[in-house]
């Protein structure tokens, strides 16, 4: 049977650290906003982005400067899905040529876009062998599968011997069931053609599953024996010491009432590329992050200037004039259930 490869394990930095809890965690990959093709006439006036588990979702409003109407490319990029039978990855949606669920739309309306996919293998572009191949390229595709296992075992050989692919079972192997396993990373943009005219705003919208790493514990509960693990995700996650007294005053709570119970906290991360909002002809205008941590009893943490809580599970960032210096990432803290008496 074919492993669906991609669905609950490691938040990134915890992978290497911690691997007796590697089969119980999932790693995420990056996602990010709307990339123009470079044009001096195109200004972001405003940014309004929400993010959390569930969705991330922006309204943006784009005008153009100038006194011509501007066609440009405006494009959303898909971070690399690597496959791996070691990691699995956390991919929300399971059709392989849309792995986010991605949706725009252009003045409230629908935009069908086009797909650029390309596979590569140690930075080398294998799109045109796989292709001629018959091989889906998103290595997360059971397709891809099937059709590896399909070819004519001289053609395996190659791919195997290319790096490009291995078998998912050495015993099944050796009885000709290889379940061959892609090794090979895809990447994918989608793009689409629009028109600013002189002196207008447009409004641009799109929405998508985050890919969200989650862990059945977290390594900032196990500082004796990580602390530079500790310190890493401190760093990138700006962690203050307010929010390790919360957790470590919870957890032991937790370890007096279940001695016997394991870790007080399970771990779910997500990352979002803020730094493409610095590409256009001016800073973004208005800039607003909302971000939501989903229950009021978790515990979240992000890198961000002037943060202001509106709700029990919302934060949120204002700025005028914005040019984003770095990407976002979000760490939350989910409280585990208590055990079944």
């Amino acid at each position: 049977m074919r492993p669906s490869q991609y669905s609950a394990m490691l938040a990134l930095g915890f992978v290497v650290a911690t691997p007796a809890l590697a089969n119980d965690s999932t790693a995420s990959f990056a996602t990010g906003g709307l990339v123009l093709t470079k044009t001096d006439a195109i200004a972001m006036r405003s940014e309004d982005l929400s993010v959390s588990t569930d969705a991330i979702r922006v309204a943006y409003v784009f005008h153009n400067t100038s006194e011509k109407p501007v066609t440009t490319t405006v494009a959303f990029p898909v971070p690399n899905v690597t496959a791996s039978p070691y990691i699995d990855i956390s991919i929300p949606n399971d059709d392989p040529s849309n792995p986010l669920g991605f949706e725009t739309r252009v003045e409230g309306k629908a935009v069908r876009m086009a797909l650029e996919e390309k596979a590569t293998l140690d930075g080398r572009d294998v799109t045109a062998l796989l292709k001629g191949l018959g091989v889906p390229l998103a290595p997360q595709d059971e397709k891809a599968g099937e059709a590896l296992d399909a070819l004519p075992r001289a053609k395996q050989d190659e791919l195997i011997k290319a790096g490009l692919v291995e078998p998912g079972d050495p015993e099944a192997a050796d009885s000709g069931e290889r379940n061959l396993q892609a090794l090979w990373s895809w990447s994918g943009t989608y793009h689409w053609e629009q028109t600013f005219a002189p002196g207008r705003d447009v409004k641009v919208e799109h929405s998508y599953t985050p890919s969200v790493g989650s862990s059945v514990a977290t390594v900032l509960d196990m500082e004796p024996d990580y602390p530079d693990d500790v310190k890493a995700m401190r760093e990138r996650y700006c962690i203050d010491d307010a929010f390790m007294r919360a957790m470590k005053k919870r957890s032991a709570e937790w370890q007096k009432r279940f001695p016997d119970q394991g870790y007080a906290f399970s771990e779910q991360s997500f990352e979002y590329v803020l730094t493409t909002g610095a590409n256009w002809a001016e800073p973004i205008g208005d800039f607003r992050l909302t971000v939501d941590k989903g229950a009021p009893e978790n515990l979240v943490s992000f890198c961000a200037d002037g943060v202001k809580k509106t709700s029990s599970t919302t934060f949120e960032v204002r700025h005028q004039a914005f040019v984003p210096k770095r990407d976002l990432a979000v760490l939350i803290l989910l409280p585990v259930s208590p055990p079944l008496p």
